[in-house]
């Protein structure tokens, strides 16, 4: 089955016709897709972000192909089986089958990665696009260095038989850098998810501006150090999720200084 295949949607608004639980991480996806727009980090109506349906269904959310960023709300998200039906599709619009053959994969491989967001930033393609990846250069970096995994570039991913090694290659990573491609974030939650991105944008952002001083002058972190990050970090997200929730926090108080439109 192919992401065209269609179910046609009720005459019910979106919200009167999917669950309280639903419609929760509906706003949250789109609240995601505007901050990721007033960050800059959207190639243009290119690029996914998506996130699980609550229920025993394996149907996730993801953006109707042609919307920019800051034009996603709650009630155009797509909603899309694993198999590719569009269970949902408000608009009509459909949905980009590079994005459908990437996050479909995840949602059906990784049950616990609740969203997975995917980016083609210029710092975070130019470091995907690096022999050596992502380097431990900034207490950024460090945060993601001994988990990061890496995915070799095959073209652009329409071809389903891509899926296999692209779940092998995450592994049981959450962090996966896309060679010559981009970034990719799975988290436990939308916020989760947007929490990783954040840090390993500015890694690859802290990366690229010091490698403009010369490869000769980099300083790396030493390995002392890279262990004692890797133990933190590893602590830290065994503990509460209260660093998270204050992210999203602060993350929904700037997307709300702009406008509240993703509630829709």
């Amino acid at each position: 089955m192919t992401a065209l295949n269609r179910i046609t949607p009720t005459t019910q608004s979106v919200r009167e016709r999917v669950s309280a639980e639903e419609w929760e991480v509906r706003v949250a996806l789109a609240a995601a897709y505007r901050a990721a727009a007033l960050y800059r980090w959207t190639d243009h109506i290119y690029t996914h972000f998506s996130a699980r349906v609550p229920g025993p269904e394996e149907h996730f959310l993801i953006n109707a192909f042609g919307l920019l960023f800051d034009e996603i709300s709650a009630s155009n998200l797509v909603k899309v089986d694993v198999d590719g039906t569009l269970i949902d599709d408000p608009l009509g619009y459909g949905i980009n089958q590079a994005g459908y053959v990437i996050h479909s994969a995840i949602h059906r491989a990784r049950p616990d990665l609740k969203a997975v967001l995917h980016t083609h930033t210029r710092d975070g393609a130019a470091v995907s696009a690096q022999k050596n990846g992502l380097l431990p250069l900034s207490q950024h970096a460090l945060a993601y260095y001994s988990r990061v995994a890496y995915h070799e570039y095959e073209g652009v991913a329409l071809d389903l038989d891509e899926q296999q090694r692209l779940v092998a290659n995450l592994g049981e990573s959450n962090i996966l850098i896309l060679r010559n491609h981009g970034l990719l974030t799975g988290g436990a939650s939308v916020q989760h998810a947007f929490r990783e991105l954040h840090g390993l944008e500015r890694a690859c952002s802290i990366q690229i501006a010091a490698q403009a001083g010369g490869n000769e002058a980099l300083l790396f972190a030493p390995p002392a150090a890279i262990a004692k990050v890797h133990e933190q970090i590893s602590a830290a997200r065994n503990r509460d999720s209260s660093g998270i929730d204050r992210h999203w926090a602060a993350v929904l108080r700037e997307v709300d200084r702009q406008g509240q439109g993703y509630k829709d």
